[in-house]
């Protein structure tokens, strides 16, 4: 890995609770072939199931994917996900890091991500909303009826 591994939360929200995260992270290439990528990641309670991962790579367009935050937390430690994200340890233990792969259609993307930084963060999005309490404050009644007769109109 290079640059940053120690992750900067994003002072511009960070009397909110830390809800961002930025990292330099790796898109492995090949074998021996690494670029270097700027990683944000924001986490919203009012969307309390995902994060929002959006990578900036010098010259290139902004990339954003929304990934659950249980598959993040549980691909720090072990095989997590399936189909177009799935994440895991990396095997060099030394390493500290996690490799994610993000597929669409025919293409995909590998990543390896500094594991300290990225777990502390998550941490922190699981005291803002507990795990198990994501769905704590959804009005049912209102989901039931925009799901049978559409959004009421204002």
């Amino acid at each position: 890995m290079s640059g940053n591994q120690s992750g900067v939360p994003d002072r511009r929200t960070a009397p909110y609770g830390r809800r961002r995260l930025a990292l330099d992270i790796e898109r492995v290439l090949d074998v021996s072939a690494r670029q270097a990528i700027r990683a944000e990641f924001r986490y919203d309670p009012a969307l309390p199931l995902a994060v929002s991962l959006e990578f900036v790579a010098e010259g290139g367009p902004r990339v954003l994917w929304r990934i659950g935050r249980d598959l993040l937390r549980q691909g720090l430690y072990t095989m997590s996900g399936l189909g177009d994200v799935q994440m895991w340890p990396s095997s060099q233990e030394e390493a500290a890091t996690a490799r994610l792969q993000l597929a669409s259609g025919d293409m995909a993307a590998l990543f390896e991500l500094p594991i300290p930084p990225l777990a502390a963060w998550l941490e922190h999005t699981y005291s803002l909303v507990p795990a198990g309490q994501e769905l704590a404050g959804a009005d049912w009644d209102v989901t039931t009826e925009d799901l049978l007769h559409g959004p009421a109109s204002s």
